[in-house]
């Protein structure tokens, strides 16, 4: 069978997004690899799955799988695109929508100029919830790496994700240390790391790389958890602005048990077709 897709991206994070309710297919860790390889499939860093809710104070469901076929709980580019994405196909006249995800439920603002409002909810900052080996909730951590001390703060946006302070994201290890953290024992289900270099108190660079997916052009979690972290330490204030490889994110937080807000676009590239 033919299933009918969307090619979109938020800030060069590439997403192939597959509405799964007016067509019906069982989509496999298989096919996401598949899909996701940049030589023989459409290339994507994740799959986004538009699915009908399994409970009636939601519109949508949404599912996200990494280009290496494993499915993970949250990804904030991915839910501008989700946003865009439901309005443009008419499977919803809301500009206001809420969304259950693996990692809990998200609200989503559609603004008149394109941007996209996403409500991520409060950050989980207990090292059980985010999860993270610790014995008490720090501010940030110390963990051994190559016989190396590295200091990094933990934070969940839905997923799990470590955040480290760095002079300068051009220069910094990403594609070496972050692997390396990604699939450090402390973090039991691996951990999205980035790099933060932060230029004044409302300004700073970040790099991710992406637990399942590496390096990616923009992520919108790791930037919710980069700026929470900042906030946390005393390193800016809210609202922030995050510039990533792909372009800018705007986030704001206004503190422990409050949601965090990012605002940012989401672009559609193009329409196809895959066979399942």
């Amino acid at each position: 069978m033919l299933l009918r897709f969307t090619k979109m991206h938020g800030l060069g994070n590439d997403f192939m997004v597959l509405d799964l309710i007016s067509q019906h297919a069982h989509i496999q860790p298989k096919h996401a690899k598949a899909w996701g390889d940049r030589h023989t499939g459409v290339g994507f860093d994740q799959l986004l799955l538009v699915e009908a809710p399994t409970t009636p104070d939601v519109d949508f469901r949404y599912r996200i799988f990494n280009s290496d076929g494993s499915e993970v709980e949250q990804c904030g580019n991915g839910a501008r695109c989700f946003a865009r994405f439901v309005v443009d196909k008419r499977l919803t006249v809301k500009k206001q929508i809420r969304v259950e995800t693996k990692g809990g439920i998200i609200e989503l603002n559609l603004r008149p100029d394109g941007q996209v409002i996403v409500d991520m909810g409060a950050p989980r900052l207990a090292p059980q919830q985010i999860p993270f080996q610790a014995e008490t909730e720090a501010l940030s951590y110390t963990i051994e790496v190559d016989g190396q001390s590295v200091q990094l703060a933990t934070v969940s946006m839905g997923n799990p994700h470590a955040v480290l302070r760095v002079d300068d994201v051009d220069s910094a290890p990403v594609h070496t240390l972050g692997p390396k953290l990604e699939h450090h024992p402390r973090f039991p289900q691996r951990v999205n790391v980035g790099f933060l270099q932060i230029v004044d108190r409302k300004q700073a660079r970040l790099r991710v790389w992406e637990r399942g997916a590496g390096e990616t052009q923009a992520c919108g979690t790791g930037a919710c958890a980069a700026a929470v972290a900042a906030i946390r330490q005393g390193w800016m204030d809210s609202p922030v602005q995050l510039e990533l490889p792909g372009g800018k994110l705007s986030i704001e937080w206004a503190g422990p048990g409050q949601p965090v807000m990012m605002t940012g676009p989401a672009v559609r590239v193009y329409e196809g077709q895959v066979r399942l």
